[in-house]
């Protein structure tokens, strides 16, 4: 390695990404069920309890049953509110919900078609739920395999915990990649196979680490009673997330769900999203 390589190293290992908490404002909130009018109005009173910690002033509209029947049907509806956050729960209009293999083809698209955060909530009739879930957020855990440097992902996580909650700041590294990377890197004769991996493992989680400590201190001036704790490890996302879920017994995941150059959901998020369906998850 060249001088000139080595303070190149030196510099960009010494850059570290700073967190800056976002303005978010949810003063119109649409509720979409395919509930009757009674069941619609019934489920709004849990929803609006169970999100107590949104502005009390904020407008809330509900679809009833009544108001869509096809995906199209369901995208005018949206579209025609222009909402701030919409939510919804598994499996509208549909019977999927007894297999337990997707989110439902209306929501499938949903998430995808429109650009406001989708709350997705366990499906009122499957009876899948923990028991924990649908009564406040006092514990909410922001899920990706790279947290650092996600501004939006962290700033939903601290609007949607109670102020005196805990919000855990999540990242986990795929095991069987970094095997993968360690053993090409193995095959270099020129490298030491046993310091390379140890110092990738630091290094892949000294950056989550240092941005939740950034992230602590951003939010420390707007939300002093907030609690935050980080959770940065190496394992298999489904296996952890679902430890993480009854360990803590969390009230709410925030995820990305969009990718930049694609139109499909994340391929990490979407089988987390139909497995984890024991828990409301905030879908960004």
């Amino acid at each position: 390695m060249t001088k000139v390589d080595q303070f190149e190293s030196v510099f960009r290992s010494a850059s570290k990404a700073v967190f800056h908490l976002q303005p978010l404002q949810l003063k119109k909130i649409l509720l979409v069920t395919d509930l009757d009018d009674y069941g619609a109005k019934s489920f709004e009173s849990l929803v609006r309890s169970f999100l107590s910690v949104l502005p009390s002033d904020a407008e809330w509209v509900v679809v009833h049953g009544k108001d869509f029947t096809t995906i199209k049907d369901l995208l005018e509806v949206v579209e025609s509110h222009r909402a701030d956050l919409i939510v919804t729960y598994r499996h509208l209009h549909s019977q999927g919900w007894r297999w337990a293999l997707s989110l439902g083809e209306h929501l499938d698209v949903l998430t995808q078609a429109t650009s406001s955060p989708v709350l997705v909530l366990p499906h009122p009739g499957a009876e899948r739920q923990a028991e924990h879930a649908l009564i406040d957020t006092n514990s909410v855990m922001v899920m990706t395999d790279h947290l650092t440097g996600d501004d939006r992902l962290v700033s939903f996580g601290a609007y949607f915990t109670e102020p005196k909650g805990t919000l855990i700041l999540s990242h986990v590294e795929d095991e069987a990649t970094v095997l993968r990377y360690v053993d090409v890197i193995s095959k270099i004769p020129s490298i030491d196979t046993e310091k390379a991996e140890a110092e990738l493992r630091k290094r892949l989680l000294k950056e989550p680490y240092d941005y939740i400590q950034s992230c602590r201190k951003g939010l420390q001036k707007d939300r002093p009673s907030l609690s935050i704790e980080p959770l940065v490890r190496f394992g298999h996302h489904l296996k952890e997330y679902d430890k993480m879920i009854q360990k803590h017994e969390l009230d709410l995941l925030v995820m990305n769900t969009k990718h930049e150059d694609q139109l499909a959901m994340n391929g990490l998020v979407y089988p987390l999203a139909v497995e984890l369906r024991q828990i409301p998850l905030l879908m960004l």
